[in-house]
């Protein structure tokens, strides 16, 4: 775990993320000083510096924020990779379902897991996110799709904390899947959503947001609506899982509820991203579900520019349909698959995906105020982390200013 103490790094290529007219909020030959948790000074090339602070010397080498993985469901039992082998081999996604693989096989391996063991499993696959820079992960349940399992998958998630130089923003998902045991009874299912679980883990304070999947597959925009409604009586922000595989306008309806976020999108018309500005909602771009469901509907991206919505970029970590642990990845990907820019994907998981999370008043740039969550790394620019796939690993890394092992 991480030690602290006052600190000044200087000589680093800044990119802070700022909005200072340069690409990537570049500074060069800056110093960033430390004290404490959060970033109280930066200072150019031919400013005076502080005295008193334990200096680092950042050798010329460059200097972000933490990244911030803002859509996970990295607590899971079980994997599904016996189904991606099914899959090559021919048989269906239905064929595989009636097998009771798909989700289910997911809820059923989740359930039957201890709660030592979720947390095992969820530390390794966040190790590995953190190993890459980063120092913020979002984490859904919806693998329970019942009120003990999905407390527990909330509680490991909070747990993450205790073991990693991260903070973990949780999110309730109990309308992912309708469970078995309300087959055919969707509308009871939400009422129990509703009604029974979100009011305890609002009660318990294991959410700090609530999300649906408004999908042809999933649930309906009156069944979101109801889970809308409910979130908001609890204080509790939304976010949607939208326009994945269809265009059922959940964005616009999750935009009326200013959601913090929806996500995928890859079917949203383009004439409905005005509703996001409008709501100040971000877009959240998972190029890994793309790919690993051979996907070819690209979201709105051109109509996001024009609006000037915000896009995040994230893993999507899943059993099913991402198994991508490795946000570098993801930021290659969403350039190569959805034409982002470099520098659109790092916002994407630094300023940007802040905001995904209601954080951008204290995390995702490196500008005073802001937790001294940072990475120095071995690169001559920005562009580096995104153009080589998976090849770099910071140096240094700082958690809320305290140098964190690697």
């Amino acid at each position: 775990m991480a030690q602290q103490n006052d600190i000044l790094i200087r000589n680093v290529r800044l990119a802070s993320m700022q909005d200072n007219g340069k690409p990537y909020g570049l500074i060069e030959n800056a110093s960033v000083a430390i004290s404490g948790s959060k970033i109280v000074g930066i200072f150019g090339e031919n400013d005076t510096l502080p005295e008193g602070y334990d200096v680092i010397d950042g050798q010329g080498q460059c200097l972000l924020p933490g990244f911030i993985d803002c859509h996970t469901h990295l607590v899971y039992g079980g994997d599904r990779a016996t189904e991606f082998e099914q899959r090559l081999l021919g048989q269906s996604y239905a064929d595989i379902a009636k097998q009771g693989g798909g989700i289910r096989s997911t809820v059923s391996a989740t359930r039957a897991a201890s709660t030592q063991e979720l947390l095992q499993s969820a530390l390794s696959r966040a190790r590995r996110l953190a190993a890459e820079g980063v120092t913020t992960i979002e984490v859904k349940s919806g693998y329970g799709l019942d009120f003990d399992t999905e407390i527990r998958m909330l509680q490991v998630a909070k747990q993450l904390e205790q073991h990693l130089d991260l903070d973990i923003m949780t999110t309730y998902l109990g309308a992912h899947a309708v469970p078995v045991e309300y087959a055919q009874c969707a509308d009871d299912y939400i009422q129990y959503v509703c009604e029974t679980v979100m009011p305890e883990i609002a009660r318990l304070g294991l959410a700090d947001a609530v999300d649906v999947f408004c999908e042809s597959i999933g649930f309906s925009l009156e069944q979101c609506t109801k889970v809308f409604n409910a979130a908001a009586l609890h204080g509790l922000r939304v976010k949607a899982h939208v326009e994945q595989l269809s265009d059922q306008k959940g964005a616009k309806l999750a935009a009326q509820f200013n959601a913090l976020s929806v996500d995928h999108i890859e079917y949203m018309a383009a004439d409905d991203v005005v509703c996001l500005k409008q709501s100040g909602t971000v877009a959240v771009m998972l190029p890994g579900a793309f790919y690993f469901l051979n996907e070819s509907q690209l979201p709105p991206i051109a109509a996001l520019r024009q609006h000037g919505v915000p896009m995040a970029v994230a893993t999507d970590l899943n059993p099913g349909s991402s198994p991508l642990s490795s946000i570098l990845t993801a930021m290659n990907m969403a350039c190569v698959l959805f034409k982002l820019t470099p520098e659109e994907a790092i916002r994407g998981t630094t300023i940007h995906a802040a905001r995904a999370l209601g954080l951008a008043e204290c995390k995702g740039k490196i500008a005073v105020g802001f937790d001294a969550d940072l990475c120095l790394w071995n690169i001559n620019h920005p562009v580096e982390l995104v153009y080589g796939i998976n090849q770099h690993r910071p140096l240094k890394k700082w958690y809320k200013g305290r140098l964190s092992t690697l």
